[in-house]
């Protein structure tokens, strides 16, 4: 099973910048379309940002305009940058495979906005 290990998290103020990281354990990660989801209090999880094995992203509208995703294949790790955060953007995130979920979820990342 391939273990996914976020990290980059923590507490920000409106307007703040954040890149979180999700490591894959096994090279096999180079093959997938990654995705960052997301999952608020209260409310189910959600695709923001999936990027394909070349580096082509796409994004929730949520996300769009604030957030990018890159990734590295040599070492097995999507980014996420998130750029004017927002308190709407207070959530636990993860990252997994962007089309069907194939691996187990993490811990997630805790990213929370506030002033």
């Amino acid at each position: 099973q391939v273990q996914l290990v976020e990290s980059g998290g923590g507490l920000v103020q409106p307007g703040g910048s954040l890149r979180l990281s999700c490591v894959a354990s096994a090279s096999i990660f180079r093959i997938y379309t990654m995705g960052w989801y997301r999952q608020a209090p209260g409310k189910q999880r959600e695709l923001v940002a999936r990027i394909d094995p070349r580096g082509s992203a796409d994004y929730a509208d949520s996300a769009k305009g604030r957030f990018t995703v890159s990734r590295d294949n040599a070492k097995n790790t999507v980014f996420l940058q998130i750029d004017n955060l927002k308190p709407e953007d207070t959530a636990l995130y993860y990252c997994n495979t962007g089309v069907t979920i194939s691996w187990p979820w993490g811990q997630g990342t805790q990213v929370t906005v506030s002033s």
